[in-house]
C-alpha cells in the first residue's frame, strides 16, 4: 500500500460542519480541541462575492515536522504512511505542535499531553472509513491511497496547494482538493464564526 491521505471536494462542500461534529464526537474532544475542522472564507467583491468552505484534518504529510520535532517518538509514520500518536511516550512538550504548519496537533490541558488524527485507525482497521468520511452528507471527503485518489479525480486536477495553507512543500501533504473557482478570485479572506 502506498501512502494514505484525504481528498476533499471543496466544490461540493456546504459548509455544514458533519465532518467536524463526527469527528469531535468519535473522539470524545473537549471543548475547544478539535481534529477536524472546517474552515469558511469569503473571495471576490461586490457585486460578485463569494463564499467557499475548507474541510481538513491531519494532512499526513510525507515530510512531516511533528514527527522530526518529537523528542519521545510519540510522533510517528505508521506503516501505512499515517502520522499516529502514542500517548504513553507523549511527555506534552508541544515540540510537534509548533512543528505543524497546519495546526494539526492539539494539546490536552487536563491530561499534559498532545493528541491528533490518527485518521480513525480503529475504524479503518475493521475496514470502515474515517469518521469524517462517512459523515459527510455532500460525500465531499475521500480517505484512501494517495495515488489512487489522484487516479480517480484525474479530471478535476485535484492541488494540495491553495492561497490560504502553508507551501505543500514544506511537508509534503497526503491532501488533494478540487478547489473552488473563487479561491483565485481577489482576496480571500477567513470567515469567523
Amino acid at each position: 500500500m502506498g501512502c494514505l491521505g484525504f481528498y476533499f471536494n471543496m466544490q461540493a462542500c456546504i459548509g455544514c460542519r458533519t465532518c467536524q461534529i463526527a469527528c469531535k464526537d468519535k473522539n470524545d474532544l473537549p471543548l475547544g480541541i478539535f481534529y477536524c475542522r472546517v474552515r469558511s472564507f469569503e473571495a471576490g467583491c461586490f457585486p460578485e462575492p463569494s463564499v467557499f468552505n475548507f474541510s481538513a484534518a491531519c494532512n499526513h504529510c510525507k515530510s512531516p515536522g511533528c514527527v522530526r520535532a518529537c523528542p519521545t517518538g510519540a510522533m510517528s509514520i505508521a506503516v501505512d504512511g499515517t502520522i499516529q500518536h502514542d500517548d504513553e511516550l507523549c511527555i506534552g512538550c508541544r515540540s510537534c505542535v509548533s512543528m505543524c504548519p497546519y495546526d494539526v496537533p492539539q494539546f490536552f490541558e487536563r491530561a499534559g499531553i498532545v493528541g491528533k488524527c490518527n485518521a480513525c485507525i480503529d475504524l479503518r482497521e475493521v475496514g470502515e472509513n474515517p469518521a469524517c468520511v462517512d459523515a459527510c452528507v455532500m460525500r465531499c471527503l475521500e480517505f484512501g491511497d494517495i495515488e489512487e485518489l489522484r487516479r480517480r479525480h484525474a479530471n478535476e486536477n485535484p492541488v494540495a496547494e491553495l492561497p490560504f495553507l502553508p507551501d505543500p512543500e514544506i511537508t509534503s501533504p497526503s491532501l488533494l482538493v478540487n478547489p473552488s473557482p473563487d479561491v483565485n478570485r481577489g482576496e480571500v479572506v477567513e470567515k469567523t464564526l
